[in-house]
């Protein structure tokens, strides 16, 4: 069988200050983050040339000067004409040195008084994999990780224990110590042996029908004891990506992970998004958990007393203050029509494991229900009904299986509806106006589809413009999609508030006209480079060739019309392209090289991003060196530096500086 290749924009967990890594939220706010410690003698150099110019053009030396500089060019407020004092040299350079110059906007603080479902939520995909969909590791590290960067949504697939061996360390493996050895692997059997093992018990044969891992009982049990029990052959909940190869964890331990880092950077609420496929027994041994580690924490009933799964409506953001929302599969007490299936979680289970040998066999057993080719029949393993103390935990995020958005439970206040993304932009293709209704006033979720082995991820920002609250993405990845949602909840409490025409207060009732959408004109003027990090298994800065990549992601009018969207939103390239020159160091002096985009269509303030990647110039194919990406809004004009994110999305001392023009009009 063979395993994916080394992927460079696949990494681990990054354990010390991940607060300092990309993803959604947190790392911008670091202050050490956005400070340059010391101006090279290039930046110098470019900077006593603009600063010469300035003093002739403003008067840079009166406050009236300094006044009409920040508020004309640099449009931000003329408080900062404090840090500039006399207008010298040596102060202006200081403006540069204090953060005061950071090409990307302070991040507002969020008004908490609408309800819930009218913000974009930071939120994360298999949030348990440290890597690749078909053979990485689960770790606890990933959620703390993820918890520090910002996230606000993670993801926990749930199976059935397996039951603990002889040796204390397997035990202790087994309850979730996190300290305890691992189990042990059996090296030496083959790929077919061990996914047998790993997937259905010994002595069964292909021929007998598949089940989810199940726990081990005794003869007279009536059923799993209760977590406290001291006997070694209890059973409890794990964590693993099913159907794979991919290491299992305890769910014991993920509770505890997400109790100790749930609120370290942010108050306002997390979601934990269960992906149930454990027997009865074992889900009430996931309540008992939950209700142990996260006490205090956990919303398991209407803030209204008085109201019920049917009629309660969603709370504000300022009500879920340090809370903890359950989303899982809800019960259904009403009687299924004859002859069709119940209605299952909202991520279609996987087919049942069969004999593989191959990468892209083992692909196919992980896809989603909607990539069955056409015209073949998806073999059925429903997942467990999930029992009514289980689904009661969803108390504001009840799941239910995506029928249309005409059935029933699209009305109920507290449903999701959770769809991949190729189904997503079906939806939207086919009744554009009733998604983006719906998207106003309910919570949906958007996942990357099953084919996506390496962990690569959808295109959010296609998904925002469509109102989706809850865009998955797998933050083990360092691509366009993680780098969209930075620029989207960069130095946030990871929940922005949706654009004003979203909202469920507004009276729109299309995407194509719930946001002003302009003709934009946009000049980069690249003038020196400093510090730019090497690229992945780089160390020689002789031979880095640097340029820069600038990329706009903007609306397509197919998303707008109601039109098939180019790609299904699977590509993460921008709509505009265009680069610089290529250089050859780390400390480039670009010369001041201007980058133009004029007479874009369609652009948006709050849905619109900039992405800057710096590459180097290969002979086949040019690897990333460094990226920063912005919300438009976000991207202030004037004289700035522009801090860079390494390739494995860590905050580094490299910045540009750049002369950024931004021009607005309506379309």
């Amino acid at each position: 069988m063979t395993m994916p290749a080394k992927d460079q924009k696949v990494g681990a967990p990054k354990l010390d200050e991940p607060q300092l890594q990309a993803g959604g939220g947190t790392a911008s706010a670091a202050p050490k983050a956005r400070v340059v410690d010391a101006l090279s003698p290039l930046l110098v150099q470019h900077l006593r040339t603009a600063h010469d110019e300035l003093v002739n053009k403003y008067q840079l030396t009166t406050k009236e000067g300094q006044t009409r500089w920040l508020t004309d060019e640099q449009q931000c407020s003329a408080q900062d004409a404090e840090l500039l004092a006399d207008g010298s040299f040596s102060h202006f350079a200081n403006y540069f040195l204090s953060g005061a110059a950071n090409v990307m906007k302070p991040a507002q603080a969020v008004d908490e008084s609408y309800p819930i479902s009218n913000y974009f939520i930071s939120s994360s995909h298999n949030t348990y994999l440290t890597g690749n969909q078909l053979s990485s590791e689960s770790s606890v590290d990933a959620y703390k990780n993820v918890l520090l960067r910002g996230c606000r949504c993670v993801e926990i697939d749930v199976w059935d224990g397996e039951e603990p061996s002889d040796s204390s360390s397997d035990e202790e493996a087994a309850r979730g110590n996190p300290g305890a050895a691992a189990k042990k692997e059996k090296s030496g059997l083959s790929i077919r042996k061990r996914l047998e093992l790993r997937f259905r018990k010994k002595g069964t044969s292909p021929e007998d029908k598949p089940k989810e891992p199940s726990s081990p009982t005794r003869d007279g049990d009536q059923g799993i004891q209760p977590w406290r029990s001291t006997s070694s052959w209890r059973a409890e909940p794990r964590v693993l990506h099913g159907y794979t190869l991919t290491k299992d964890m305890s769910f014991r331990a993920v509770c505890a992970a997400i109790r100790d880092y749930a609120f370290r950077t942010s108050s306002l609420p997390l979601i934990v998004s269960l992906e149930v496929h454990t027997c009865p027994e074992q889900q009430e041994i996931m309540v008992e958990l939950m209700n142990e580690y996260w006490k205090g924490l956990l919303v398991d009933l209407p803030l209204d007393p008085a109201q019920n799964s049917e009629n309660t409506s969603l709370p504000t953001l300022k009500d879920l203050e340090n809370k903890i929302l359950v989303k899982v599969k809800r019960a259904s007490h009403a009687k299924p029509a004859p002859d069709v299936a119940k209605p299952t979680t909202l991520q279609a289970p996987a087919p049942p494991l069969t004999h593989t040998t191959s990468a892209a066999s083992v692909a196919s057993s992980v896809t989603s229900s909607d990539e069955t080719p056409e015209g073949e029949k998806k073999p059925s393993e429903p997942k467990p009904k999930v029992i009514e103390a289980l689904s009661n935990l969803g108390v504001y995020f009840g799941s239910y299986h995506f029928k249309g958005l005409d059935a029933p439970e699209a009305s109920i206040p507290t449903h999701v509806f959770s769809l991949s993304e190729k189904s997503l932009m079906e939806v939207h293709e086919t009744n554009p106006a009733g998604l983006f209704t719906h998207n106003k006033h309910f919570f949906m979720r958007a996942y990357p589809k099953g084919l996506r082995l390496n962990s690569s991820n959808l295109n959010p920002s296609v998904f925002w413009r469509a109102g989706v609250q809850i865009v998955a993405l797998n933050w083990q990845r360092w691509d366009g999609g993680m780098m969209q949602n930075e620029a989207m909840f960069a130095g946030t409490a990871g929940w922005v508030l949706k654009p004003e025409g979203y909202r469920s207060t507004s009276q729109e009732v299309t995407q194509k006209t719930a946001i002003a959408h302009h003709n934009l004109d946009l000049s980069i003027e690249f003038l020196a480079g400093q510090d730019i990090p090497l690229p992945p298994e780089e160390d020689d800065p002789k031979d880095f060739k640097p340029f820069i990549k600038v990329e706009l992601h903007v609306e397509k009018p197919e998303e707008r019309n109601a039109e098939p969207v180019p790609g299904n939103g699977r590509s993460q390239k921008g709509e505009y392209k265009k680069k610089t020159k290529t250089y050859r160091t780390t400390n480039p002096d670009f010369g001041r090289e201007i980058v133009k985009f004029e007479g874009v269509h369609g652009a948006s303030d709050e849905l619109t991003f900039v992405r800057f990647k710096v590459m180097d110039d290969e002979r086949i194919s040019d690897d990333l060196a460094a990226w920063a990406c912005f919300r438009l809004d976000r991207l202030q004009p004037g004289l700035r530096l522009l801090h860079l994110y390494d390739a494995n999305g860590v905050i580094t001392k490299g910045v540009l500086l750049v002369r950024i023009r931004k021009t607005v009009s309506l379309a």
